[in-house]
């Protein structure tokens, strides 16, 4: 907050990497957007902040001169606070930034509050910082007002409602290079973007709008949105290739190349120029981190200028050969899709996919700029081979170089390092790789691509693949084999016959089909089930007064029951009947499902009365396996369609996921959707008059 000078917040711009990542506390995404708007005493903070309130909705952002928030908050305004020692002065400071929190708390809006970081005479020798530690754990965002020099001595001579002192342009670009300098730094040691501006009101609008939307949870889902839109036009997929770019589909690095455009000095651009201080220090390679980086290639270029430079870049850049042409080999299949996940500059790499005539079939999943939407983690990468697999039912076959990529090779399905030169590749990915390899079946070959490089490691623990080779063509292009769903059902049965006939009886409804469809989930549950998961002994205590041995369900602790409300519920009754100690939670949909009732869970049973098409059980089994990629899944029902696990496109998508298994009483040909008087939820809970 503004308004005299306090203590100085001692910090040394020169040592970013004196906090560890782990001291530094991650976004929390719960606390409210509250952006602050920086610069010099006289550079136009209130003349912006006056401009954003006409283009910004009200119902969304609250706008704060920080003077009058801490005349607010002071007894006797402002005059009072300039009275008040620096110890005081600080508590207002916080009392006040305190106060535009909790209002932002309450109202949901993302709050912009103008303000001042430093105030410094130019007879001082040092500036003094206004800055206090609330400030610093509230912003998340801050916006530094960037204008030349000369300009804001121009607006300070010109405002005729303030009477500041004349200072030097020398004096006002020291202390606009010490702001923004210092604030650079905190502010990656407090997880806030930071990012001077001075464009156009629209593009900072835009950037605000931004701020306020995007978070951490808001980028995964963009990626995955923009997946979804890669390989919807592609009914008959049954394989995803993922590639990294840099240092995987070729030598080249398109960071440094890039930054080397821009025109710093080479031993600046040398290692990604200004993302080596980024990445090296207290944010890392988080989400904060690339979303950091977003802002500094903004920083750097804007506009036409920055896509002349990626020209230019992608014009520098020379794919291996052996990847080019298994890619190409990829154009010619309906059942395999390549895509780029890259950390790096979208942009360049899909020029240089276009250059070598793959730009049709190999999309590009990255960032560079804010205006592109998303930034791309490593953990992107590796929540994406998870949801593709598990949710998708897609075989995964990932490529990467760095240990960037490790968590990406170690959720796929088939795991490629790409090994260039000794010189330029990660001095640090063979350790990492030596500590990965052989735990939880992790398995990865490496293809060494570039002219007289040394394999990683050894070719035991890494094996050596060509790219060429025909049996590694068609360990990546072969189809990929559905396999039948595993399904155990009564149909035949006598005891299923008795069971399914007052199912079948329109004179049997309410609380007698309930006790019914109790009755079925306890045979299903006693009989099937028990074939399916196994029974574990435990200590019992016998009639006769000694210990014997009994039996339940295997992890039966471990075991949770949905029913698909509405239908489920009274079967799912009977299956918890004979499971009586596994846990029990309703579902609507399949978002009712969340990772803490999966948590240490091994067994899932959903239950419903009837599966007709199926469709509903596979968004429940896509949404499960999104959270938890091994968890055994059993879907238990009255009535399965036969279809419906046998033959068609639900059956087909149901085949790709591992660890599931359907139990029925009955197995049925006929595919009918019941309503009023024949659907079952409306028997089973006598709501037959409704439609």
């Amino acid at each position: 907050m503004e308004v005299g000078p306090s203590e100085m917040i001692h910090s040394d711009p020169s040592q970013p990497g004196q906090l560890s990542s782990a001291q530094v506390k991650r976004i929390d995404h719960s606390k409210p957007v509250i952006i602050g708007l920086y610069g010099l005493p006289g550079c136009g903070k209130t003349f912006w902040l006056d401009d954003l309130k006409t283009v910004l909705s009200n119902d969304e952002f609250a706008f704060y001169d920080g003077s009058d928030v801490v005349a607010a908050v002071t007894p006797g305004g402002l005059e009072a606070f300039h009275n008040l020692t620096k110890e005081a002065q600080n508590d207002c400071r916080e009392r006040a930034i305190g106060k535009v929190k909790q209002e932002s708390h309450n109202t949901g809006k993302a709050a912009i509050v103008a303000g001042h970081f430093m105030f410094w005479a130019e007879e001082d020798e040092n500036g003094e910082s206004v800055c206090t530690p609330g400030d610093l754990n509230t912003y998340t965002h801050i916006l530094y007002l960037d204008p030349p020099a000369e300009l804001i001595a121009k607006y300070r001579f010109d405002d005729d409602k303030r009477s500041r002192p004349n200072v030097s342009i020398s004096h006002l670009t020291k202390w606009k290079q010490t702001e923004k300098s210092q604030l650079r730094y905190l502010c990656r040691c407090h997880d806030i973007l930071f990012v001077p501006i001075y464009p156009p009101l629209e593009s900072v609008n835009s950037l605000i709008c931004d701020f306020h939307r995007h978070t951490e949870s808001y980028n995964m889902n963009l990626v995955k949105q923009k997946m979804d839109e890669i390989l919807g036009a592609y009914s008959t997929l049954e394989t995803v290739i993922l590639m990294d770019a840099d240092k995987t589909l070729a030598e080249e690095d398109s960071g440094v190349l890039f930054w080397e455009q821009v025109g710093l000095p080479p031993a600046e651009s040398k290692n990604s120029g200004p993302l080596k201080a980024l990445f090296s220090g207290p944010l890392g390679y988080s989400y904060t981190g690339f979303r950091q980086a977003a802002l500094l290639y903004e920083e750097a270029v804007i506009g036409e200028e920055f896509e002349a430079c990626c020209q230019a870049v992608s014009s520098m850049v020379h794919m291996y050969r052996d990847i080019v042409g298994l890619l190409h080999l990829v154009r010619k299949t309906s059942y395999v899709r390549a895509v780029v996940v890259t950390c790096g500059i979208r942009s360049v790499w899909e020029k240089v996919l276009k250059r070598e005539g793959l730009s049709e079939t190999v999309k590009v999943i990255g960032g560079g700029r804010v205006a592109d939407g998303l930034v791309v983690t490593p953990s992107v990468k590796a929540e994406l081979v998870t949801y593709l697999r598990a949710s998708r039912g897609l075989h995964v076959v990932a490529f990467g170089d760095s240990p960037l990529d490790l968590e990406m090779l170690k959720a796929a399905d088939q795991a490629i390092v790409i090994t260039g030169e000794e010189i330029t590749r990660s001095k640090s990915m063979e350790v990492k790789l030596a500590e990965a390899i052989g735990k939880n079946g992790f398995q990865p070959c490496q293809a060494v691509l570039a002219p007289y490089a040394t394999p990683r490691l050894d070719n035991t623990r890494l094996p050596l693949v060509q790219l060429t080779d025909q049996c590694f063509i068609d360990s990546v292009l072969s189809r990929r084999k559905i396999r039948s769903l595993h399904v155990i059902h009564a149909t035949d049965r006598a005891a299923a016959k008795l069971l399914m006939t007052p199912t079948r009886d329109a004179s049997v409804s309410g609380p007698a089909l309930r006790d019914v469809h109790r009755r079925v989930g306890w045979y299903l549950g006693t009989e099937f089930c028990t074939q399916i998961i196994g029974l574990e002994s435990h200590p019992i205590s016998h009639v006769q007064g000694h210990q014997t041995e009994g039996h339940r369900l295997l992890n039966e602790k471990a075991t949770l029951i949905v029913p698909l409300m509405r239908g489920g519920e009274p079967m799912a009754f009977g299956v918890n009947d004979a499971f009586p100690i596994a846990m029990f939670h309703h579902a609507k949909l399949p978002e009712d499902i969340q990772h803490d009732h999966l948590k240490n869970m091994a067994t899932i049973i959903l239950v419903d009365s009837v599966v007709n098409s199926g469709k509903s059980i596979l968004q429940f089994v896509k949404h499960i396996r999104s959270l938890h990629s091994t968890i055994r899944i059993v879907v238990v029902a009255g009535v399965i369609h036969s279809q419906t696990v046998s033959t068609g496109m639900i059956a087909r998508e149901l085949g790709r996921f591992n660890g599931l298994s359907f139990v029925a009483l009955r197995l049925s040909d006929n595919q009918f959707t019941g309503s009023g008087t024949t659907d079952t939820g409306n028997r089973l809970f006598n709501t037959v008059h409704m439609t």
